[in-house]
């Protein structure tokens, strides 16, 4: 099976400047350790943010939580928030998609 994780959730507005930076210091470090079968994105709407991980090849979430930069980014997450992380997490299958692969930056 394969991991799905999509997280939502709204910053504080004096906080949402300093949460996209940490969020963005995790893409730096996923780009520069260029894990396989990994797919990451990162949503901003205003205060809103929504973030959606795929491993393609396994139901585990490893390769993006056990990054530095993640658990910097994670450790005080609540605080900067005026609702809370909600994280779903699916272990699934995927059968077909456009843009979304293994691989792809």
């Amino acid at each position: 099976m394969q991991r799905v994780t999509l997280v939502r959730y709204t910053a504080k507005p004096e906080c949402a400047e300093e949460n996209e930076a940490l969020s963005r210091a995790v893409f730096a470090e996923l780009r520069a350790a260029a894990p396989d079968n990994v797919a990451y994105g990162l949503f901003r709407n205003g205060e809103e943010f929504v973030h959606l991980f795929v491993n393609f090849e396994a139901d585990d979430s490893s390769a993006l939580t056990e990054l530095a930069s993640f658990k910097a980014y994670s450790k005080e997450v609540i605080g900067r928030c005026t609702q809370p992380p909600e994280a779903t997490r699916l272990s699934l299958q995927l059968l077909d998609s456009y843009g979304l692969r293994p691989g792809s930056a």
